[in-house]
Order: structure tokens, then sequence, then C-alpha cells
């Protein structure tokens, strides 16, 4: 199996089951083992025209062996966004709190931007607009991880100096925007206008926390 670049990093594998080799922990491992394998696949290639034969290919099994492990390609395309979501998560999770508000938006945008978690942002992004007239699964998973990132968002305002009481408002603006300059980068990632709409949003959203930002 050929290697794919390095985006997102992997959690450890799970450990297998006591009831392996040939139980249900089996089973549960290696479907596992291949949403992993998969979303690796998929962040490197794209989500938009996913067809399980070159993917099976990839992972070196069959389009029947996939189906085996899920019920569907929905149920596939499932798993991957939402493991593709948890290591998103996860990253901002591990960002440690920021001496401000604004800071911490600032903090968020580099992370966001970073090799670790571009791809995950893309590939959300991507199912965000399949979901957009309500297609599922994207619309379905789409609305579980808007759920985890705010939360993970707002704790990282939080620790940062944003009262609780004022974090949903915080982190609605601070989502939107982030998902707008994302839609940006491939066509305008040198704009300084880009580059100053981020400081911007810094200080809107410090505003909305009451909080002083530095300078």
């Amino acid at each position: 199996m050929a290697p794919w670049p390095v985006v997102c990093d992997r959690p450890a594998p799970a450990r297998r089951g006591a009831d392996e080799p040939g139980g249900k922990g089996a089973a549960v491992a290696k479907r596992e083992e291949l949403a992993q394998a998969a979303t690796d696949y998929v962040l490197a290639h794209g989500l938009v025209g996913l067809s399980l034969r070159p993917l099976a290919a990839a992972l070196g099994t069959s389009d029947r062996m996939l189906l085996y492990h899920f019920a569907s390609k929905d149920d596939l395309v499932a798993s991957l966004l939402r493991v593709a979501n948890d290591r998103s998560v996860a990253e901002v999770r591990a960002l440690p709190a920021a001496p401000d508000v604004r800071a911490a938006v600032l903090r968020l945008w580099a992370a966001v931007q970073s090799p670790r978690l571009a791809a995950c942002q893309r590939m959300y992004v991507e199912a965000a607009a399949l979901g957009l007239f309500g297609r599922e699964p994207y619309a379905s998973v789409v609305r579980e991880a808007n759920r985890d990132w705010a939360s993970a968002v707002a704790e990282l305002l939080v620790a940062s100096g944003t009262p609780r009481e004022r974090a949903a408002r915080a982190v609605a603006l601070l989502d939107a925007a982030m998902t707008g300059f994302q839609l940006d980068l491939p066509l305008d990632a040198d704009d300084p206008v880009l580059e100053q709409a981020v400081l911007d949003l810094a200080d809107a959203v410090t505003a909305i926390a009451g909080a002083q930002g530095s300078a």
C-alpha cells in the first residue's frame, strides 16, 4: 500500500478485544483500521467523487470487503467524516490556553492552517457543501461535527479569558468567519485583505468576550 501525506495525526490504534481473533472484537478492530486508513486516503484525494473500487484498491482490499465492514457507502462516508472531525477536535483541545482572547483566535487560525489540520478542514468544507441541501449522510454528520467543534473552540476561548456565558456568541462568529476564510484560502492565500480580516475577527471576538486583548 503506497504511503499518503501525513495529515491530521492518527490516534493510537485501538487495543484488540479479548475475544479475538475471529470474534466481535476483531471485526470492530478491522472496521476501525479501515476507517482510519480510508480517512487518510480521502484527506489526500478528496471526498467529492469518492468511488469504492479505487479506495479499496489503495487499502489493499476489495469493495465487497469494505461493504462487509460498513453497511453501505453512506455508512463508510459517515465513519470517515467522524474520524476526520475527531482528529480536528483533538487538535483544538490540545491547544494551550492563550494569554488573552485575541491571541486565542489567532492561535486557532494558525492551527487550522497547519498541515495537521488543513486537510481535515477541507474535508469538512466538502461535506458541508454536500449537506447544504439536506443530502445524507453529510447533513447529519456535519451537524454532529459542528457541535463537537464548537464545544472544543468554546473551551479554548473560556480558558483564554472569555466569560462562559458569552462563549456561544463568540464561537458563532468565529466559526462562521473562519469557514468563510477557509473557502477563500485556495484562491487568495496571500491576499493581505484576508490577513487583515483575520485580525479584525480577533478584535471582534474580543469585543464579544468583553475582554481586553493585546495589541
